[in-house]
């Protein structure tokens, strides 16, 4: 994939770009335009996801979990304050280990669809 198309995403870290960069390889050139639409509608920003972890200090705790997809874990962070907030620290620490997972996921899911198409 080109390489300045991917850039074009706001925030990408390196980590990100080179997992993109693998998973598109074998696709052409509309594919990695429509791959690259799907992609960013779907991704997260790590800094979303930081400020939504500062969220759970002062008001609703686990909606960084929420956003991520982890449904049972943003339940469980909901109703413990964030596990006594030691899981919040924690998060706050990984943010964007917890946002580059997650985009992971929606690279595989963004590549399903536009191979599927």
């Amino acid at each position: 994939m080109n390489k300045n198309l991917l850039l074009l995403i706001p925030h990408i870290g390196p980590q990100e770009l080179m997992f993109i960069q693998e998973a598109t390889k074998d696709l052409n050139e509309e594919q990695q335009g429509n791959f690259l639409i799907a992609y960013n509608s779907r991704r997260k920003d790590p800094q979303l996801i930081l400020i939504c972890t500062l969220i759970g200090f002062i008001g609703i705790s686990g909606i960084q979990r929420f956003i991520t997809n982890q449904i049972g874990m943003g339940i469980l962070y909901l109703f413990t304050a964030g596990l006594c907030f030691v899981g919040t620290i924690i998060d706050l620490i990984n943010y964007q280990k917890l946002a580059l997972e997650y985009n992971q996921v929606m690279v595989v899911e963004s590549l399903r669809m536009v191979k599927s198409m």
